[in-house]
């Protein structure tokens, strides 16, 4: 909930127009009671002349993001950077929802017309139902989508996605061309009921490699509570694979990255023994020499946050729906099979 004067007030045991004097005019005020004032509306996070903004314009402030995965994970963390470049500087601040189940996104949704806490949400890389899209509408807050599963379908206001199914297309594409047949695809299973965007990335992959009649093998990564990913587990079930494959496609870089190394150990060469390529050109993928593929996810949530002040001013969007290309980064990670 918002903080107001009233709760400041009764904190620190003086009077409203003390607190509203301690901010505008100090010099009328004891510094010992100032201090106190301001010291109990920093703790509640309360700004006098932000309050009284939000009074006027009659909304909050703030902005709900609703996230899937761990703050500290590359893409989760570029995300918040992009919102918070443009949205803190028009005067918003960011509150983070994790949400790792349909039973907790539903919660969210069904309190938010009470609340009425938020001036719009952003939800990234998962889907909402029509029922929450309905509640959102009853508190007129526009919802907008980063990575989001099918957004304009669901009913999203407006979102930016990365082209998933061109992306995998050209991760299958790009190994299938240098001749490999023995594909594994490492996905995580976060054993969630929500519905990710990174299911578009297999999908995709899957069927392109089936239609050159090339059936991929399946690996999933385990991740544990603190979201790390157990990559030991997967080079156990590479190893013990009849045969083993001649390149791996990864969900994401955070598969790829530490895999390589783990690979290396076990006496394997790369691109030499297996071809190896991610998802993301995220940190050290260039210094290592890793071929991905490419999206920005700061670059994306700028323009999300863009257009949401745009739809919390009520200006017209000219595109709602944005997908952004990808592009495969070709390094020394995949190589034409021996």
């Amino acid at each position: 909930m918002t903080t107001s004067i009233q709760d400041v007030a009764q904190k620190a045991g003086v009077s409203i127009s003390t607190v509203s004097r301690s901010f505008t005019r100090p010099d009328l005020v004891s510094t010992k009671t100032r201090e106190r004032v301001l010291a109990i509306a920093d703790e509640l996070n309360f700004s006098l002349f932000r309050s009284a903004a939000a009074l006027k314009s009659g909304r909050s402030l703030r902005i709900a993001v609703l996230m899937s995965g761990h703050i500290r994970l590359w893409f989760t963390a570029s995300v918040i950077e992009g919102l918070n470049e443009v949205l803190h500087a028009a005067g918003y601040d960011i509150s983070v929802f994790q949400i790792s189940s349909i039973e907790e996104r539903r919660e969210f949704f069904e309190m938010l017309p009470v609340r009425r806490n938020a001036d719009a949400v952003i939800v990234v890389s998962f889907d909402i139902d029509n029922n929450e899209i309905t509640q959102l509408a009853s508190a007129d807050v526009p919802i907008i989508g980063i990575n989001s599963v099918d957004p304009e379908v669901r009913g999203f206001t407006a979102a930016v996605n990365i082209n998933d199914v061109q992306g995998s297309t050209l991760a299958a594409r790009h190994l299938i061309n240098l001749g490999h047949r023995d594909i594994a695809y490492i996905s995580t299973d976060r054993d969630v009921s929500l519905n990710f965007s990174v299911q578009n990335r297999f999908g995709a992959f899957t069927e392109c490699c089936r239609n050159e009649g090339i059936e991929p093998q399946v690996i999933v990564c385990k991740v544990d509570d603190a979201g790390r990913y157990q990559i030991s587990d997967v080079v156990t079930q590479l190893m013990s694979l009849p045969k083993l494959p001649t390149a791996i496609a990864c969900q994401e870089d955070g598969i790829a990255l530490p895999l390589m190394f783990q690979l290396e150990r076990n006496g394997l060469s790369v691109p030499g023994d297996v071809s190896l390529i991610g998802y993301d050109d995220s940190f050290y993928t260039d210094d290592i020499g890793l071929t991905t593929i490419r999206q920005n996810p700061v670059g994306m949530a700028r323009k999300a946050a863009h257009m949401t002040l745009d739809l919390i001013e009520e200006k017209p969007v000219d595109e709602p729906y944005v997908v952004a290309p990808a592009h495969l980064v070709v390094r020394s990670s995949t190589a034409k099979i021996r």
